[in-house]
Formats: structure tokens, C-alpha cells, sequence
């Protein structure tokens, strides 16, 4: 389970420092685990202040959460709920954060690393500036793109490439997410009162999901890259291969 101070707490769930601490004060959020003077929060916390930040967005005030929240914890096992949030909102990778500095940057890219495509990794979440260097939320992307240069393609290509990657990505994730939450964990909380066992159904499917998710779509990407690799460069391998066979001497 992830531990967060408030600041990284707040950052994940899109909110504010002075929001987490108003939650806090009404009642909807739990306080952290305190290590000495600091607030440990962990991913309980954190779904639990993106289920509060959906309900506001939808209109709810503070008074009509605090209702159904209370209504939600009263209807079932508190264990039960919570490990549901956590579910919910627990990271869905568990791939360790990492930082760089400029000098490494430099050493990864060459001339590549200009401001210009600094600034567009920044912009699509690759980088995130952290005082004099940058975090990098997910080093193995970071090491693909590197990688891809390495090989001859030019660093504003990768961008465009993970730019355009990034939004077919988050339409199939919205797609599957949209249709599990409909289909199935929809039918486990149908019940208004919530019984235990209903929403430890529920956290158990989100958990499924995980894995399965990523299966679908590693084998339906195997299965369409095997397809346009051959369509995108069976052409040119022919053509090379035409251009040897009239170049070697006859029986060489």
C-alpha cells in the first residue's frame, strides 16, 4: 500500500493541500498515521478524496456527502469499504517513481534535449520539474523513448508518437473501465444497503481487473502490430532484398 505525505497526497488526487485539511475537518476524511510531526496518508485516503472530489463535481455539498458516506459505513463492514477505496484507488502500476537531473538527460538524448522537447515532455507527463531536477513517474517510458532515439529516431517523432499513443490509450481505458463499472461491479452495488459481502465483491473484481486488463490489451496489440509491422515494412524489405539480389554476382 502506498504512503503519501500530504503534498504528493494532494497532487494524486487533483486536489489541494487546503482541501485535504478542510475534508479533514468535516469529517469526510480520516486523519493520517503520524510519523513524529509528519501526516503518513495512504491509498484508502486517496480514493476516498477522489470519491469526494466526484461527488462535488456532481454537485453533491459537504453535508450530502457526510450523509451518504455515513449511511455507506453504517450499511456494511468499515473494513469492507475501505479496502474498496483502496481498490479503487490504488495505483494501477507498480512501477517506482524515479528522478533525473539535466546532466542525465543530456547524456540520455545528445542534442535532442533541447528546451523545446523538454517542455513537451513535461507537457505530456513524462516529466515532472522537482526543484533542480525532474521526477519521472514512469522510468521504463522514459527508458523506451531513450531507447527509440538510440535506434535512429529523432526525439520530436517519440513525442509525437507517445502524444498520439496517449490519447488512444485513455480512450480504451475510459472504454473498459466504463464497461466494467456498467456490467459488473455495477450489479454488486446495486443495493442500497450495501451488504458486506457485496462490496467485498466488488473490490475483488477492481483487483481482477488489473491483470486481465493489461492481457487484453498486450494480445490485442500483439495481434495488430504483427499485422501493420508487415503492412509498414514488408515493402521495404523486399526492395532491399531485390536491390541485393541484382547487385551479387551470379552463385555469390
Amino acid at each position: 500500500m502506498g504512503e503519501y505525505r500530504i503534498d504528493e497526497l494532494a497532487r494524486l488526487a487533483a486536489t489541494t493541500v487546503r482541501n485535504v485539511r478542510v475534508y479533514q475537518d468535516r469529517g469526510l476524511l480520516a486523519p493520517p498515521r503520524r510519523d513524529g510531526r509528519v501526516g503518513i496518508y495512504t491509498d484508502a485516503h486517496l480514493a476516498r478524496l477522489r470519491l469526494i472530489g466526484q461527488l462535488l463535481r456532481r454537485g453533491y455539498t459537504f453535508a450530502n456527502i457526510g450523509e451518504m458516506l455515513a449511511v455507506w459505513e453504517r450499511g456494511g463492514d468499515l473494513a469492507e469499504i475501505l479496502d474498496l477505496e483502496s481498490a479503487v484507488g490504488h495505483p494501477w502500476s507498480d512501477e517506482i517513481a524515479g528522478h533525473v537531473t539535466a546532466a542525465q538527460l543530456r547524456e540520455a538524448f545528445g542534442a535532442q534535449d533541447t528546451a523545446q522537447n523538454r517542455a513537451r515532455a513535461v507537457a505530456l507527463g513524462i516529466l515532472e520539474p522537482d526543484g533542480g531536477r525532474y521526477r519521472v513517474p514512469s522510468p521504463r517510458l522514459l527508458s523506451a523513448g531513450a531507447e527509440m532515439v538510440a535506434a535512429g529516431m529523432t526525439l520530436p517523432a517519440v513525442l509525437d508518437l507517445a502524444e498520439r499513443l496517449r490519447v488512444h490509450v485513455d480512450a480504451v481505458a475510459r472504454d473498459m473501465a466504463a464497461t466494467v463499472a456498467a456490467h459488473v461491479v455495477a450489479a454488486h452495488l446495486e443495493d442500497r444497503a450495501r451488504h458486506g459481502e457485496d462490496i467485498a465483491a466488488a473490490a475483488a473484481i477492481v483487483r481482477r481487473l488489473r491483470p486481465l486488463a493489461q492481457i487484453v490489451v498486450d494480445a490485442m496489440l500483439a495481434q495488430a502490430m504483427s499485422e501493420h509491422v508487415q503492412e509498414a515494412l514488408g515493402e521495404h524489405v523486399a526492395q532491399v532484398l531485390g536491390q541485393r539480389g541484382r547487385t551479387e554476382p551470379p552463385g555469390g
